[in-house]
């Protein structure tokens, strides 16, 4: 016999692990001069904030963060004398604010989740 699939007490299917996940990884790949392959958990972090969460503080977060990584990410692939990788060229004032951005969307996704807690559905 299976036990049935149930969800944790106290979290909010609505706000999905990927999103949560991904905020915390952004910030850690992009100080772990990971830059470039931080484009990966800002898409995820976008798509499911877009996708699955209602709360438009939320998706406020999400789009700040997605423009913060892509401004200096254009402006890397842009410029015609730019650095070899993203991380080296990037500057310390957009990766500041690239972390911030990303605690924003953390911070706004456990408020999401302590809003609508399990119990209450």
């Amino acid at each position: 016999m299976s036990a049935p699939s149930m969800t944790p007490t106290g979290t909010d299917p609505r706000v999905p692990r990927a999103a949560t996940v991904s905020a915390w990884a952004v910030p850690i790949m992009v100080l772990g001069e990971f830059a470039l392959l931080a484009s990966v958990p800002v898409v995820i972090a976008l798509i499911a904030a877009f996708t699955r969460v209602r709360d438009g503080a939320v998706r406020g977060a999400a789009g700040i963060l997605a423009a913060a990584f892509a401004i200096p990410l254009v402006v890397w692939l842009v410029r015609p004398d730019g650095a070899e990788s993203l991380s080296k060229d990037i500057h310390p004032g957009f990766v500041a604010l690239i972390v911030a951005a990303s605690a924003a969307l953390i911070i706004t996704l456990r408020r999401a989740a302590r809003t609508h807690p399990a119990s209450e559905r």
